[in-house]
Parts: C-alpha cells; structure tokens; sequence
C-alpha cells in the first residue's frame, strides 16, 4: 500500500512502525551499536535483542551527532560547502534544509525567509525596491523575504556567514555558494550516499508553515510531492521531517511515512499555529506526561531546546535535568535537543573559557553533562567535536 493508504488503514501503527525504523535507523548511521553496555551491546550487535530508541528494550541511548545546518561553525549555512563539511567530518545526519517557499513555489533552505543576514542580496542594487517590513509570527521583520523573489533571482545570490562577530573565520568563504533548493538536496543526498558507500541521512524542517500557508504557500504538500517524487517518503526513506508547528507535523503524517519530530522552544513560548487557532496551551503544557502521550500519537520524537532537558539559572549555570528525557522516553519518543555550539557565548557560563566571543570553551564538558541525561541525539554547529565528545561518553 502507499503511504497514504497505510495510515487510512492505521495511523497508530504507522507511527509505531516510524518510531521503530528512526532508532533502528540512528543505530545504523553510526556505523556499530553504541552507547549500550556489557552484555546489552552484544547482545543487540548480534541481532538477538530489540534496542530502540523511546520504547521497547534499550539501556543508554546511542547519542546522535546531527550536523546543524550542515557543519555551520566552519562554513556559512544551508550550503553544499556546509552540508559537504559535515558528512567528510563524519555527522551521522545533516540537518539539509530549512525549507522557506519562492515566489514561484519552489522550496530552498534558509534558516529564515528573511535573507538579509545570510545572503548578499544588499549588494544587488537591482533588488534593493524589495527591501520591505513584514509580520513573521508576531514579529516585525525588515530586510528582503524568500517569497518575493523567483527561484531563478535567488540563483543570482550567494551565501554569507550568519554570526561573523562570533565566526569571523567563516567570512572566508562568504560568496562562495549559492541557495540550494530542496530537490538539489535530495540529489545530493543520493549522490553521497553512492558516493560513500552508506546511506546518507537528511533532517529537513518546515519553517513557519502558518505564515506560508496564508500566502497560498503551504509547505507540507510540495515537501510530500518531492519525496514521492524521489522515491522518499515511506518508513524506509532516510529523511526525518520536523518543525516547531504541531500541526504542520500532523499535516506531514497524513502525507508521508517518514519519521517526524516536533521541535520544542521555550517553555512559556506558544507554537505559531497554536496563537493563528487561539489555542492557550505553551511549550510547558507540550512537555507533560499528557501532552507527550498526544505527540506521540501523531510523531516519533521531539527537538527541545536543550534548556528544557537541564534548565539554567540566571547566571546561565545549569541547574537540575528535568524529567522531560524519562517522560518522553516512557512514551516512545526520541529527543534531539539542540543546538551545541562551540564558542563561548553559547555555553552554560561555568563552561566558558575566557571573554572572547568567538573563543572555544570547554565545549566536552558540556557534551557530557548533556549527554548524561540519556538525550538520544543532539544538533550541533560542529559535528567533529561531537563525534569526539560521543566517543568519550560512550567510551567511559
């Protein structure tokens, strides 16, 4: 059956089914069965035991390495050269895709519609009139917007680096690469994956779909018409979808197969979609026992900020973890907190090594307070040294 018709049948198996393959399928990205203990490790490593991620039988999660944007502490992001860094450094997934509309409905990535701070579009005097103010989820927003330009105008752009006050060193390779789309993506995934001689792994996100579905944009059905059309949205397809919009991801499982994770923010924040439907429930209601039962219903795993797994005080030291790793686990989900990043500024104070803005603190340190949580995963800016901190963990 298609994927359509395996849901008509029953959505709760498809699920089930999606949570079972997305842990099988971090297990095997990694190349071995990691993260597990003695007797566990061997016993899954020889096929007589069923280990997955949020359910069934398993001891320590396998701690996943997911290349933020590709690898975008060393290359601008959302670019092949990004994306390219990450897998050479061994990422086992590469987070390929912000996905924000054109003009003409195509679909390229961007951390945000607005690409003002990540492209050289101030430098095009020819697009200077489209420099505009917009609402974007209850923001005023300046700058020039994705769906204002064709496809064909945002080829004429190159990507720059996002934070050079804290990455100075990727200025370097500002102009350098243009805007891919979302089909360039999955051709390239397929590329790679001949390339090197395993399969390569996606992690793409439906950005602001409210936003775009009122401007006759919606992002969910030309997500879905390419992965059908490239043969990538069944149980078996290596392509994880997520977004910070629940109901985006309910869209998406009405869709497709794929497995879905439902990105989390702060806890007093509110999804967009639930502001757009008047619906009063915050991320704090989300991350209930209750309310991770009802994602479970419809997804496989959820994204929190990684402050909603240790909270920091106001000095921004860590705190205690919360139960969020055991309530979500209890219901079958995965978590793939992020984002770890290794300049100073965006580590828990006690973490940092001196003042500079674009200096490394003791970034392992962090790995493993965070991993120790039993976290799943995490998306990092700099998949090298996660694959370093992983190993050490799973290695002590």
């Amino acid at each position: 059956m298609g994927s359509q018709d395996s849901q008509a049948v029953d959505g709760q198996t498809g699920v089930t089914g999606r949570r079972a393959l997305l842990g099988a399928a971090v297990l095997g990205a990694g190349g071995a069965v990691l993260g597990l203990s003695g007797a566990a490790r061997a016993a899954a490593a020889d096929g007589t035991a069923e280990v997955r991620h949020g359910g069934g039988l398993r001891s320590l999660p396998v701690p996943t390495i997911i290349g933020h944007r590709g690898a975008s502490g060393y290359r601008p992001e959302h670019t092949f050269g990004s994306y390219q860094l990450a897998l050479d450094l061994g990422a086992h997934v590469v987070e390929a895709g912000d996905l924000v509309p054109t003009k003409d409905g195509h679909l390229v990535c961007r951390h945000e519609p607005e690409i003002g701070g990540t492209t050289d579009v101030a430098d095009h005097k020819e697009f200077a009139d489209r420099r505009t103010t917009k609402v974007l989820d209850g923001v005023s927003v300046t700058g020039w917007f994705t769906e204002d330009f064709t496809l064909a105008e945002l080829k004429t752009l190159r990507a720059i680096e996002r934070i050079p006050a804290n990455r100075p060193h990727n200025t370097l390779y500002n102009g350098r690469w243009e805007i891919p789309t979302f089909e360039e993506v999955l051709k390239w995934q397929d590329e790679q994956t001949r390339k090197r001689g395993r399969q390569v792994w996606i992690y793409p996100e439906t950005k602001h779909p409210t936003y775009f579905r009122k401007l006759g944009l919606g992002l969910e059905e030309r997500v879905a018409k390419l992965l059908r059309k490239h043969g990538k949205d069944g149980r078996n397809a290596p392509v994880i979808l997520q977004s910070f919009e629940p109901s985006s991801i309910q869209r998406l499982n009405r869709l497709v197969d794929n497995p879905l994770v439902v990105l989390l923010s702060s806890a007093t924040s509110r999804p967009w979609d639930f502001v757009e439907a008047g619906d009063p429930r915050t991320v704090a209601d989300l991350i209930t026992p209750a309310g991770l039962r009802e994602i479970a219903g419809y997804a496989q795993g959820i994204g929190p900020t990684l402050d909603l797994v240790i909270p920091k005080d106001a000095n921004g030291d860590l705190t205690t973890p919360t139960t969020l790793v055991a309530d979500a686990h209890k219901v079958g989900l995965i978590l793939h907190p992020y984002t770890m990043r290794n300049e100073n500024p965006f580590l828990p104070t006690s973490f940092r090594k001196g003042t500079d803005a674009d200096a490394y603190g003791d970034v392992f340190g962090a790995y493993k307070t965070y991993f120790a949580t039993g976290i799943d995963g995490v998306f990092t800016d700099n998949p090298d040294t996660g694959l370093l901190a992983r190993e050490d963990f799973v290695n002590s």
